[in-house]
């Protein structure tokens, strides 16, 4: 959107001569998060470099470095690897990268959720039915693969019932304009200039017909975050204070998204456009009713049954519990001895109760 080997000595041995030659007044502990371009995650951008991220690190004493990697699954093994202590991703890259690679992770702030912003369109048809037997354009074993599924799921097909064909989603606008390509699955950006730009494309099934199924995270290792419970204060701070800034219609709001819209590539109106399809939780509070639900904990089933269908829950794996997931209240999903992938929804809620 959408090789682990970390150099703990060395890093060891540098902390351990910061720490003899710095004052311990003046040592700080230093974090890195990592981003991509997309919507949902445009907010890291404009909170460091408007100073809000160092704002609330350093009212907790520490430092946060965001950082902008262009090719997002790269940003996510980076992570995997330990080259970050946080990272920007879905709840399915979550699950089947970081989580699959033996990383434990924790989900700290549920941003939003796809809502039409990833969507399957078929040329010359608008009947989501007639796609049995054509070839499919997609970015292979993404959300794109996974909405796929699901809208195949609507109208009693399966993917035996198709071709996927791997497509690149630097790629896919391009691929559109291809008489050869008859259908495909994408998201926003490119999900609007193929539909504003190919003569004869129809949107047949978007997100918003599985609302709260793609999500947009902030994930960070849950070591590290229990280690440094300061890490999740001042992500979540700087988090809420920027969704209070976007979500205004003043000129602080728009001046915001606007900087955000220029940073992604777009104009206003384009940035806006996909904030229409994105449910954005804007408050803490909404954040934490989402996460709490149920509903999330049958999404990640379902994800599960997906990613091991296709492999993509590590090596290994019998079965879709594989892997074992937390959620609040105390409830579980998957193999409890592999535990990897946990929503906590414990500093949202300290931001919802102006705790923070």
């Amino acid at each position: 959107m959408r090789s682990f080997i970390r150099h703990i000595t060395t890093l060891g041995l540098a902390a351990v001569l910061s720490t003899a030659i710095v004052p311990a007044a003046f040592a700080k502990d230093s974090f890195k998060v990592a981003w991509s371009i997309y919507v949902g995650w445009m907010p890291w951008d404009y909170a460091a470099k408007e100073g809000i991220v160092k704002k609330w690190a350093d009212k907790y004493g520490i430092d946060i470095e965001v950082v902008q990697i262009n090719d997002y699954i790269e940003s996510i093994n980076q992570y995997t690897a330990g080259a970050y202590d946080g990272c920007v991703m879905t709840n399915m890259d979550a699950l089947t990268i970081p989580a699959a690679g033996g990383v434990d992770s924790t989900a700290l702030i549920v941003g939003d959720f796809s809502n039409g912003n990833d969507g399957v369109v078929m040329k010359g048809s608008s009947d989501l039915a007639a796609i049995k037997g054509q070839k499919v354009n997609l970015v292979e074993l993404s959300v794109s693969h996974y909405l796929l599924a699901r809208a195949l799921d609507s109208v009693n097909l399966q993917e035996r019932d198709l071709t996927v064909v791997n497509t690149s989603d630097a790629d896919m606008v391009a691929a559109a304009s291809s008489a050869d390509v008859t259908s495909l699955v994408t998201w926003k950006p490119q999900l609007a200039e193929i539909m504003g730009t190919v003569k004869g494309a129809n949107l047949v099934f978007d997100s918003s017909k599985i609302p709260g199924e793609i999500i947009d995270l902030m994930v960070v290792n849950s070591a590290t975050l229990e280690k440094h419970p300061e890490l999740g204060k001042a992500l979540v701070g700087a988090w809420y204070e920027t969704m209070s800034i976007m979500s205004k219609d003043d000129e602080k709001g728009k001046a915001a998204r606007t900087l955000m819209a220029e940073a992604s590539g777009t104009d206003l109106a384009g940035y806006e456009d996909q904030m229409k399809t994105t449910k954005f939780f804007f408050t803490p509070a909404d954040a934490v009713g989402f996460t709490t639900s149920s509903a999330l904990v049958d999404t990640m089933k379902m994800v599960a049954g997906f990613s091991f269908d296709h492999g993509i829950l590590g090596e290994g794996a019998k079965s879709a519990d594989a892997i074992g997931m937390s959620f609040p209240g105390s409830v579980s999903f998957g193999d409890s001895a592999n535990m990897k992938l946990r929503f906590n929804e414990t500093y949202m809620k300290m931001a919802a109760d102006g705790a923070l």
